[in-house]
């Protein structure tokens, strides 16, 4: 008997060994963050977006030679990542459990942004605070896609609560169900299709071709977590005291006014939790885009607003990593 139970307990843990590193992941994600000296993975996939560009991009082309291109990087970019991944995973978790481990624990860390998004967006409401217009325009331009060069206060207030609810899905919600679903390997094919929608999903005249794969691609990955994500936040909502009602209320009404069929899901939802119209018409590469607003114009923005939206985030987070543990564990041991 007392040389079953070590052998017990080690096979629990080689079963439970992805659940144990997405909790540590998401704590040394709360922790640490994106060190800035820390080379992240993210920008690798990035470089490879940009060099499959350069390389399969036809200048000139027909519309059909660029779709075709960008369905070879739509293809190409996530299956190298997560096939990557699953092979380092392997091969390590071969040569040394522990390592295998830790190896597993950074991988998850890494698929996170809850505390980067929360210090990005934290910056836009010191620079409104401290430092005037000017400077919470250049914060908030490290944040979004639009253009900041002419918005008002009101109007970086809005863009910095819009981003911090879209990404609670994009950057938490999603990769930790990714994962709990199919381990770190399924949460970097992911995440690679969420950096090629950042970066060459646009509608505009280069991409509307070319990124239309991987924008197809990323609205499929995204469509069941961005939904969880949106009834998470919900329930995060009336646990920190905000409007838990007005955001159930206006998520039903306009989770679908978005080009996205998913990025109006969370935006919704902090609209009514916060009291606030969102969305409306904004700038990209110099061209309107003419967008339906979100939510009820209940009151003016205010800087208080994006710390709001960041508690909404840490609500959703913490609500999210318990949903992923809980798939995660039903998957192993079913």
């Amino acid at each position: 008997m007392e040389m079953l139970l070590p052998e017990t307990a080690l096979l629990w843990l080689l079963r439970l060994h992805t659940p144990l590193a997405i909790l540590l992941g998401f704590l040394t994600d709360l922790v640490l963050g994106d060190p800035e000296s820390w080379y992240h993975p993210v920008r690798a996939i990035g470089a490879l977006i940009a060099a499959l560009e350069r390389r399969l991009y036809p200048e000139g082309g027909a519309d059909r030679e660029r779709y075709c291109a960008g369905l070879v990087t739509a293809l190409f970019v996530p299956c190298f990542s997560g096939g990557l991944c699953f092979l380092l995973l392997h091969f390590t978790y071969r040569l040394s459990f522990p390592l295998g481990f830790f190896l597993e624990t950074v991988m998850c860390w890494q698929l996170l942004a809850v505390k980067s998004l929360k210090d990005a967006s934290h910056k836009v409401y010191s620079a409104l605070r401290t430092e005037g217009l000017p400077a919470a325009r250049h914060q908030v331009a490290r944040i979004v896609g639009r253009d900041t060069e002419s918005l008002d206060e009101q109007g970086v207030i809005r863009a910095a609560v819009e981003t911090v609810a879209e990404n609670t899905s994009d950057g938490v919600t999603a990769p930790l169900l990714w994962t709990a679903l199919g381990g770190p390997a399924a949460g970097w094919f992911y995440k690679a299709v969420n950096t090629m929608d950042s970066m060459i999903g646009y509608t505009n005249e280069r991409y509307l071709f070319y990124g239309r794969a991987a924008a197809k691609l990323d609205d499929v990955m995204n469509y069941i977590p961005a939904r969880v994500s949106a009834l998470l936040m919900i329930a995060a909502s009336g646990l920190l005291g905000l409007d838990a009602v007005s955001a159930a209320r206006i998520w039903r009404r306009d989770r679908r006014r978005h080009r996205s069929p998913n990025s109006a899901q969370t935006e919704s939802v902090c609209a009514g939790a916060l009291g606030l119209q969102l969305a409306g018409d904004a700038y990209y590469f110099g061209e309107l885009v003419k967008k339906p607003h979100i939510g009820d114009a209940r009151r003016e923005p205010e800087a208080e607003d994006i710390s709001a939206a960041n508690r909404l985030l840490f609500g959703t987070a913490f609500l999210s990593l318990l949903a992923a543990e809980l798939v995660c564990l039903g998957v192993r041991l079913l």
